[in-house]
């Protein structure tokens, strides 16, 4: 059975664990030389295919895959222009006979599900409009590191509750069994779905998932505070009207007063200081910004192995 990496939900929360796990170990070991840490050598090549603006996600894919022993492809979709010069489903058939893996950043969901349909090998959604599980993986990677365990921590996001992280913080975060409220302004709620999806998850888990419209009731108490963008990639004409209703949900340090002493702070970057997160707080002592960054390499590592492991090796 192929496995795909489409949503934060592919992964049950034993698989999750398990990939999570293996990236703690991958970070340890960064250049381990065993055929089982090494997936991809021959090399194996990974299409990574780019629709969108990118510099984390092209710097972590394509050391990721080389550190596998693998050879990164890297299409840019300007030229390709997938679903414009020929379908999604026919460039999946020709791709799906050629690489290992195909990692795609792109606009709808339903394109990369379309990708996973036809392509018979592991698809990987390196961002789309309305998830960004791997950056979650990252972002749960780095909370590890810092807290004692997973289940049992409140995760506030604050911002925009309808954009991709906020669906992913909800999904990602009641799968690991914590209590995940994202908050945002009147207009801007997660999809209704997502929401029910996580509250179905987090049932299972010991967990919860909620919309909180009060930006300091989110915070109260928080283990962790994440934040991002405004203004989504898609969403730029719309900068100027979302200014000022987003405004009290800006991270600053009177807000995270709030939150539990220990408080983590993430940023999925690019970060604009002064709109979305204040200066002093991405730049102090509370934000694991620049590890986040980081863990975005061997989440992905971790990721694409387990994938291709599941999907049993060579063709």
């Amino acid at each position: 059975m192929i496995r795909h990496f489409l949503r934060d939900d592919d992964l049950s929360p034993a698989e999750q664990a398990e990939v999570l796990a293996l990236a703690q170990d991958m970070k340890r070991d960064r250049f381990a030389a065993s055929i089982s840490r090494r997936p991809l050598d021959g090399p194996r090549t990974v299409a990574v295919l780019f629709d969108k603006p990118t510099l984390r996600t092209q710097v972590s894919f394509t050391t990721g895959i080389a550190e596998l022993g693998g050879f990164p492809m890297v299409v840019d979709g300007n030229l390709a222009k997938i679903g414009v010069r020929e379908s999604v489903a026919d460039t999946a058939r020709v791709l799906g006979r050629q690489v290992a893996a195909v990692v795609w950043r792109t606009y709808e969901q339903s394109r990369l599900e379309e990708m996973a349909e036809f392509a018979g090998v592991p698809v990987v959604n390196a961002l789309t409009d309305q998830f960004h599980p791997c950056q979650l993986l990252a972002d749960l990677l780095t909370i590890t590191e810092h807290k004692p365990a997973l289940a049992g921590l409140t995760v506030a996001f604050l911002g925009d509750s309808a954009c991709n992280m906020s669906h992913s913080y909800l999904l990602a975060g009641a799968t690991a069994g914590m209590h995940v409220r994202v908050s945002g302004p009147a207009g801007y709620e997660p999809d209704p779905d997502v929401l029910a999806k996580a509250q179905s998850l987090a049932q299972a888990t010991g967990g919860s998932a909620s919309y909180v419209l009060d930006p300091k009731e989110a915070v109260t108490g928080a283990d962790v505070v994440a934040t991002d963008t405004w203004v989504s990639m898609g969403k730029e004409d719309e900068a100027e009207q979302r200014f000022a209703p987003f405004q009290t949900y800006a991270v600053t340090d009177d807000l995270l007063a709030a939150a539990a002493d220990d408080v983590a702070v993430l940023h999925c970057l690019p970060a604009y200081r002064g709109k979305e997160i204040a200066a002093e707080v991405i730049d102090g002592p509370r934000s694991l910004v620049w590890e986040e960054a980081e863990n975005r390499l061997h989440a992905q590592k971790a990721l694409l192995t387990w994938l291709i492991h599941h999907h049993g090796g060579e063709r």
